[in-house]
Order: structure tokens, then sequence, then C-alpha cells
């Protein structure tokens, strides 16, 4: 069942949103060669709590850390550690989540580390307005699997993969809610979308096979082949006109 958020469950959805989409944009300038990724995660719970709000990601399922930390070829889940240095060149995701009241803002951005290769940019580039894409879909007149068509069509153009082992989903008291969002799909098909719906919609886009796999630490998801990946994401609720960004930065 999807939960339809009333006005003062997105108020405080919007209010853990722009904690997320603050330290995003804070994170951002700290991501340079030789920086570690574990300080990247200390310096986000420290802005997270200066903000009155609670870490998502710490604690849930035994997961130690704020963010999640993929470098390129990891897809999602990597965990900071002060052995993954930042190099010139490297791709990094950053996920990130935030709770004020009991309500959830999740959002993920892929950055460039120093200069990176035109192949990387472009994955970047295209890995944005994929996000874009599949937000401008979540409107009343639309169905579920619209967002991930949008999606798919616009990164396969580019000769881009779509992951298919880890989807967006519903978002509210939970960070996991129904229903799961897929990142591809068939437009037109799926239940009719509402306003009140709150959806995290997540492309995660390969540069080669959309296969993954599962590393001996339990978390990180890296690409089959080791192809590059990025990982964009945003809270989005639906609303009676255009879709509102939640962790808009």
């Amino acid at each position: 069942m999807v939960i339809i958020k009333s006005l003062e469950e997105i108020d405080k959805m919007r209010r853990a949103g722009k904690v997320v989409a603050k330290v995003l944009s804070k994170i951002k300038e700290l991501i340079k060669p030789g920086v570690n990724t574990l300080e990247l995660d200390q310096w986000a719970e420290k802005w997270i709590r200066e903000e009155g709000a609670t870490p998502a990601f710490k604690g849930y399922l035994g997961f130690k850390h704020t963010l999640c930390t993929s470098i390129n070829e990891e897809v999602v889940h990597g965990i900071p550690s002060t052995k993954r240095i930042l190099k010139e060149g490297d791709i990094i995701g950053i996920d990130c989540g935030a709770i004020i009241e009991g309500y959830y803002g999740d959002a993920a951005y892929s950055f460039p580390v120093g200069k990176v290769s035109e192949e990387a940019k472009k994955l970047l580039e295209v890995g944005e307005e994929s996000l874009k894409r599949g937000i401008s879909q979540m409107r009343s007149t639309k169905r579920l699997y619209d967002i991930g068509a949008a999606i798919q069509q616009y990164a396969e153009s580019y000769g881009y993969s779509i992951v298919r082992d880890y989807v967006g989903h519903g978002v509210g008291t939970k960070l996991h809610e129904e229903p799961q969002v897929p990142n591809y799909g068939e437009p037109n098909t799926g239940f009719r979308l509402k306003p009140g719906m709150v959806f995290a919609i997540e492309p995660m886009l390969n540069e080669g096979t959309h296969e993954v796999q599962l590393q001996g630490d339990g978390w990180t998801v890296i690409t089959k082949d080791k192809k590059l990946s990025v990982h964009f994401e945003h809270t989005a609720v639906i609303t009676d006109s255009d879709p509102e960004i939640l962790t808009a930065f």
C-alpha cells in the first residue's frame, strides 16, 4: 500500500530534505584528491546533528556510517574508510539521509574528483539528466512505470545500462516504503500516481553491463565488469501541478 502524505507530513520531510541538501552541497566542496571517505562521513554526521536531525543510515540494518561513499565501479553502499583515498580522475557517489521528527529525507549525487575523463564526465551528465527526466513523470496524469521508462529511454539512448537489482522507493516514516520504483519499465503501465505520494527516485547508470555483484563486506555493490557507475537520487512529492523536489540543492 502506498501511503499518501498529509501537508504536515510533507513539511517535515521538506525539513529533513533541506538538511540532506545542505550536507551534500557542503560535501561537494570537500571532494578533492587526497581526501579519504571517512573524513567526508564524519563531517556529514557533524553537520546533520548540528541541524537538529539524525543520520538516517547510521545503524540501519547494521550499517555503521552516515554516508554511503561509492567510488568508480562501486554502484551503491560503499563504506567510508581511511583507506579509501580519493584520486584525481575518480568519480564518487555520495548517498545521504536525515531524519527530522520521524520523517526521512534521502538523496544521492555523483561527483568528479578533480579533472575527470570525457567518458566519466558524460556519464555524470547523463546520470543527472536521467534523474530529472524521471522526476518529471511524477504527476497525477502519469503511471508508476512512466518514471522508469523515462530514465531508461534517456540513459540507453547514450549507450548506458540501467541497474536492475536496486531501485527507487517510497519514503516517509521509514527509509524504504512501498512502492518499489524501478529505473526501467514500460510507459503507461503501473498504478495511477496521486498527489501526496513521496518517492525517492534514484537512477544508477553503468558504463558497461547492467549486472552487479555484492562484495564480501556485505554492503558494497560493484559493476560486474568493473566499469564506471553513477548514482543520482532525490526525494520528491507529487503535487497538483509540478513535482516538488524535497532534497533540491
